[in-house]
């Protein structure tokens, strides 16, 4: 039986943002026009209470030599020879090893915070201590919503497996009586989340995607996370993906180094995990104390195995020929997204994609008004890059702009706050600076009306401060001590997020300001 007993989770998360706000001193006058003192503009999105992750900048990382001792073997003086993974800096890993960055040899020059082409070989000067994990290896693709996501029926899957999933049905507030399959489906395209991870966590936990459900087990809590605030099967698996985004993105910014237990010793990472494997270690480290831990991690009997049964053939780290992350990744052109000569707030700096924490990938922008909290807008809010609708519904636009139609594959820009009137519709193909509808507070918790924006590449979140920062116009973000703290630099010129956005904080994208390689396209301006 691969069903465990829900458990209670453990100690709670704590967090360090290492990044302090720079450049507030000599603040220039420039095209974004800050004037501090209104208080209507804009919110926290999907709320803002910040569970995040451990202090400790620690060690793990890609692929060894086989020629390399095992860390703590017995040559500890032997250096590691590392193959680079998607989404590796030379500064994440030599946190992940804990060496500095200098001390790594690389065959090339790159900067410390550059983003790694992967299969690099590096020379890492020290081996660190054994972990009883460092066989997981769940591909990074088998937990964002990837483009192997692509062909794959939640619907059909949980039909024909017959279990107690596939005729339970909750009622949800947006769409009425909703079947499971559909929830499921839901809840990975939201967070970005692979379906069949989800699934295979739900059959591990219950054992209701495959069979009748676990004897005595409690249909309100599926996953097993006995919380009245989480009662029904969206809500636990919204903690499920929650937990899985703090290991995901907490490994991709060497953030998380170890994890504890109610009872039982705690473990430290290994340096070859990726970042996939380090999430489900992380999710079971929430649920279990270390003895049940330690079988959920049991590569022949425990997670893994249930998931290769469901799903074979897949459990596996990326091969270097097909990436997460190709070579010579870059961001495409994007400008600011709303229109010119249009007053708007910068509200909020990095913080969460959606309703999970980890991934600090969204900027928030809110339309000038002198009312507050959710007023109506006759606003704007307009395409950064020409790409084709994915999405639109529930308060949300995707714009994929590979223009296939699927958002786990390429670039997709997330928007979030739409409101329904004037909203573009699913399907149609949007120019750069074309308008997809008014800010609004619809689809999630928000204070006030505004704009939630964010980017993924390959179904990942990309971080806003991350190795490939998110740029629009010329202006690059940075993330502040806090989430939803940071700032808009281009060149010497700063703009700090102002969430109160006091009556003369607006922010200003005028043709009459300061031209960063000003173009003209279809009858607009904007800078870039």
């Amino acid at each position: 039986m691969f069903s465990q007993h829900k458990r209670k989770s453990i100690l709670d998360i704590r967090s360090s943002w290492d990044k302090w706000l720079s450049g507030w001193r000599n603040l220039p006058i420039l095209t974004f026009v800050l004037i501090l003192g209104f208080q209507g503009i804009g919110g926290n999105s999907f709320g803002n209470s910040p569970d995040n992750i451990s202090t400790r900048v620690g060690n793990y990382g890609g692929f060894t030599n086989e020629n390399n001792p095992i860390p703590g073997g017995e040559d500890q003086q032997e250096p590691w020879v590392y193959y680079t993974q998607s989404g590796d800096t030379l500064e994440i890993i030599a946190a992940h090893y804990q060496v500095r960055s200098q001390d790594i040899q690389v065959s090339y020059p790159v900067k410390e915070d550059q983003l790694l082409d992967p299969g690099q070989k590096l020379i890492i000067p020290r081996p660190v201590r054994n972990s009883p994990i460092s066989d997981l290896n769940l591909a990074d693709d088998e937990v964002v919503y990837s483009p192997n996501v692509e062909g794959f029926d939640t619907q059909d899957y949980v039909s024909q497996a017959g279990g107690y999933l596939s005729n339970h049905q909750e009622y949800m507030r947006s769409t009425g009586l909703t079947s499971a399959a559909e929830i499921v489906e839901r809840v990975a395209l939201e967070n970005s989340v692979h379906p069949r991870l989800l699934l295979a966590l739900l059959e591990y936990q219950c054992g209701c995607v495959l069979g009748s459900m676990v004897d005595g087990f409690d249909p309100e809590y599926l996953m097993g996370v006995d919380d009245p605030n989480r009662k029904g099967l969206y809500r636990q698996l919204g903690w499920a993906v929650n937990q899985l985004s703090l290991g995901y993105y907490g490994w991709r910014r060497a953030m998380l180094t170890d994890l504890a237990f109610q009872s039982g010793p705690a473990v430290h990472l290994p340096p070859d995990l990726n970042a996939g494997s380090v999430s489900i270690a992380y999710l079971f480290s929430r649920l279990y104390d270390r003895e049940s831990w330690d079988r959920a991690m049991d590569p022949h009997d425990g997670f893994e195995m249930l998931h290769e049964s469901m799903f074979s053939g897949i459990w596996m780290v990326d091969s270097y020929d097909d990436p997460l992350f190709p070579p010579g990744l870059t961001q495409p052109d994007l400008i600011l997204p709303f229109q010119v000569d249009k007053e708007w707030g910068f509200t909020s700096g990095p913080h969460k994609a959606w309703e999970t924490e980890g991934a600090l990938a969204a900027l928030d922008f809110a339309p000038a008004s002198e009312r507050f909290g959710c007023d109506r807008s006759d606003a704007w809010v307009v395409a950064v890059a020409d790409g084709l609708v994915a999405r639109s519904e529930h308060g949300a636009v995707v714009l994929d702009l590979d223009g296939d139609g699927f958002e786990g594959t390429g670039w997709a820009v997330l928007y979030m706050h739409l409101e329904s009137r004037q909203r573009v519709a699913e399907g149609t193909y949007l120019q750069q600076g074309d308008k997809i509808g008014h800010p609004s507070c619809e689809g999630g918790p928000a204070d006030g009306t505004h704009v939630h924006i964010a980017r993924k590449f390959n179904g990942e979140w990309m971080a806003a401060d991350g190795p490939l920062p998110f740029v629009m116009s010329g202006w690059t973000a940075q993330a502040g001590f806090r989430p939803f703290e940071g700032s808009l630099t281009r060149g010497a010129q700063v703009v700090v997020a102002n969430p109160l956005t006091p009556a003369e904080a607006f922010i200003s994208l005028s043709t009459a300001d300061l031209m960063w390689n000003v173009k003209i396209s279809r009858n607009l301006w904007w800078e870039e």
